[in-house]
């Protein structure tokens, strides 16, 4: 990387890094969490880009070198042969199942039975191994298969395959284009992890009402497993946030949030925040109703995304003050409108919620795929314009203390430890064991996690 790109790579990470924590900056950044936008001006199909790692790569380095004004931003795709080899049954894949041309889609169901909550509870990994995973993989319902193997096998390789092609793509970002990432990492909100992949809406509302304590024990043993591999998918020196999607608080009120939701949710988070690290949480919908809980976290540690069927102006109002916020520019408005819409929008918001700093521009969470493109740039030209805080230089990027700051993080399952296979094996293990061991039990513990993720 040159020097230029170098400085240029520190300023946007400096200054979305201060945002975040309410701390002084040269200008609002341009950090989107996610913009479609840029697949769809790439003239590429979903299918295409899903499918092949190096258009995916060209894309995002295209695209950044083509709006040097934005700071970062975060396609947010996945590699569609990952669901293939398992025929995996929670999505709709471009191409394979819908067209071409659209988003990847999720196939929300009742996977997990009412009946089967103690199971999941008690036995993890056989419940998935036994019970699940034949419901939600093709190639595995016929467990015992040539078939059921090779697509566990192939699973395993696809990691590898595609971890290198991300690693590859984020250098070329940072070494081409001085583009930092956005995120690191991911946590799941115990609630919403349940009704998404297990029980289903449908299924969630019933159990609410008819076992709410099967409910609340669930979340509380999925929040176990979230903070035992969310901190080591983190970034190790903190720099970036971690990511969490919300999806169902918007069709909850306040006292089935409060009771259901949120004591997982707050723990999970508070636990890594702890730990060093900060979050970057997308709202879903309208969570007027709970944003004021955004406040009880630590000031400047959160960066939430407002979605369009929010008030910009009630969320800086509500928890503001506390924690750095995104959104405020209508999805239609960037769709439909006109650059001089785009122009007012911006100046409004920057003069308001964007006045004092702890504001980034977005639509709902992201930048919409049919964005017109002169009013992507009337949004980069207004920022530059009327979101300016100084003239002095951006601030320069932290980098955190790797390690967790002394929070113990539970430990991750195992189903085979080594001394079961040594003893199995009647091993006396003449040389180093310590090596043996970590290794056979740091596999056994990632193919767990793999298992309890799907």
């Amino acid at each position: 990387m040159t020097s230029e790109l170098q400085q240029l790579y520190n300023d946007r990470l400096g200054r979305y890094q201060a945002a975040i924590a309410l701390e002084t900056t040269d200008r609002v950044p341009t950090a989107f969490a996610t913009t479609y936008f840029a697949e769809k001006q790439s003239g590429y199909t979903y299918q295409q880009i899903m499918y092949d790692l190096q258009i995916w790569e060209d894309m995002e380095v295209t695209f950044a070198k083509k709006y040097p004004e934005v700071d970062l931003f975060r396609t947010n795709l996945s590699w569609s042969p990952s669901w293939d080899i398992t025929n995996h049954q929670l999505w709709r894949v471009p191409g394979r199942d819908i067209s071409p041309t659209s988003l990847q889609q999720f196939n929300e169901q009742e996977w997990m039975k009412a009946d089967e909550y103690r199971q999941f509870i008690d036995d993890p990994i056989g419940y998935r191994m036994d019970v699940y995973l034949p419901r939600i993989l093709g190639e595995y319902q016929d467990r015992g298969s040539v078939r059921s193997y090779m697509a566990f096998l192939k699973a395993g390789m696809s990691r590898s395959v595609y971890g290198a092609a991300a690693m590859k793509r984020i250098t070329r970002l940072e070494k081409e284009c001085g583009i930092p990432q956005g995120t690191a990492g991911m946590f799941g909100a115990p609630f919403d992890i349940l009704s998404d992949t297990y029980r289903g809406f449908n299924g969630i509302m019933r159990d609410m009402f008819r076992q709410p304590d099967a409910v609340l024990e669930a979340c509380e043993h999925i929040l176990q497993q979230q903070l035992s591999t969310s901190w080591q998918m983190a970034d190790p020196l903190k720099r970036y946030p971690i990511f969490i999607a919300t999806h169902k608080p918007c069709f909850m009120s306040p006292k089935q949030f409060d009771k259901f939701y949120w004591p997982t949710f707050y723990k999970g988070v508070k636990t890594l925040i702890d730990a060093g690290w900060k979050f970057r949480i997308f709202l879903e919908g309208d969570w007027g109703a709970h944003w004021h809980h955004m406040a009880e976290f630590p000031k400047g540690t959160v960066l939430c995304d407002i979605d369009n069927e929010a008030d910009i102006f009630a969320a800086k109002e509500s928890f503001g003050f506390q924690q750095c916020i995104t959104g405020g520019i209508p999805t239609d408005m960037l769709i439909l409108g006109n650059p001089e819409e785009i122009r007012a929008r911006v100046k409004l918001l920057c003069e308001t919620v964007g006045k004092d700093g702890g504001w980034i521009p977005n639509g709902g969470g992201h930048i919409p795929e049919d964005t017109k493109p002169e009013n992507f740039r009337a949004l980069l030209d207004a920022v530059l314009e009327y979101g300016k805080y100084s003239d002095n230089p951006a601030p320069q990027p932290t980098v955190g203390t790797p390690g967790t700051n002394g929070v113990v993080f539970p430990e991750q399952g195992i189903v085979t430890p080594w001394d079961v296979i040594k003893k199995e094996n009647n091993w006396k293990i003449p040389g180093d064991e310590e090596l043996i061991k970590s290794w056979w039990e740091r596999l056994d513990k990632m193919a767990y996690g793999w298992v309890c993720g799907q």
